[in-house]
């Protein structure tokens, strides 16, 4: 990930108090939002990442009811293999 400008962390700072105008707070306390708030995004990204694919490797299914988000569950007909799954992973990472 490219390292971020000066002017690109001055303008969320700026929108936040823009967007929270009454927000009053120390270095640390700006800090300490701005990072949850990227870290949040970022976790985000990863997770829609992450079940794009769980659904395209058969694990999952996305469900996407009418006017909401798509939900995800587990196909049934996919525990075992998705167990398995796991259990070679976790063995890989015991080495």
């Amino acid at each position: 990930m490219p390292r971020r400008t000066v002017e690109d962390i001055a303008k969320d700072v700026l929108s936040y108090f823009l967007r929270n105008p009454q927000a009053a707070d120390d270095l640390e306390g700006v800090a300490r939002w701005r990072l949850l708030s990227q870290r949040v995004h970022r976790d985000v990204e990863e997770t829609s990442r992450a079940l794009d694919w769980l659904v395209q490797e058969g694990y999952l299914d996305r469900v996407s009811p009418t006017g909401s988000n798509a939900i995800f569950q587990l196909r049934s007909d996919q525990r075992a293999v998705a167990e398995a799954f796991l259990a070679r992973a976790e063995g890989e990472e015991e080495h």
